[in-house]
């Protein structure tokens, strides 16, 4: 495996400071992302900050307001978690709770298919623990985002006992 392809859709699960960043930088290398959260209003107010710091960058000559227009058009809001059933990756930046992860990773598993990585931003968590009971835990992976993603160009990718080394390859590759 490599890179994914621009083309490629990549689903980011949790709007807060962390998911709306990852939103932003995988729009910004040219991926349609789609941006769930379980509370709606969260994915608007991510938009609206990622919008906010698109502008910055114009203003600051960083980017042309065509460019920021076009990342910020990348980012679509997701009603629900079905509607990620088309992503290649989806990147799962909810709170630091394992039992929540575990239960979000069988909800997700459900609903993407088999050719999706699912990685979790976790700083802290065992990967492992995070995979354990899951239906795939070859296609689960670490892919931990610096805060705030826009600024810090640094993301850990760390396998689980079971992730294939495909799968780990591919977030590598892609993050970079």
């Amino acid at each position: 495996m490599a890179a994914l392809p621009r083309d490629a859709v990549i689903g980011v699960i949790g709007a807060g400071v962390m998911g709306g960043g990852i939103a932003q930088v995988a729009a910004g290398a040219g991926h349609t992302v789609l941006l769930f959260d379980a509370l709606p209003e969260a994915v608007a107010r991510a938009r609206a900050a990622i919008d906010k710091d698109l502008q910055a960058g114009v203003a600051r000559g960083k980017m042309a307001a065509e460019d920021a227009q076009a990342i910020l058009a990348r980012i679509r809001p997701a009603a629900e978690l079905g509607e990620l059933s088309r992503c290649a990756l989806v990147i799962e930046a909810i709170a630091e709770d394992l039992e929540a992860k575990r239960t979000l990773l069988a909800r997700l598993q459900q609903v993407v298919g088999s050719h999706c990585i699912i990685a979790t931003n976790t700083s802290s968590l065992s990967i492992t623990a995070i995979a354990a009971g899951s239906a795939h835990p070859e296609r689960v992976v670490g892919m931990h985002f610096f805060n705030p993603p826009t600024r810090m160009k640094l993301v850990e990718v760390v396998s689980g006992v079971d992730t294939m080394p495909a799968a780990a390859r591919t977030v590598f590759e892609t993050a970079e």
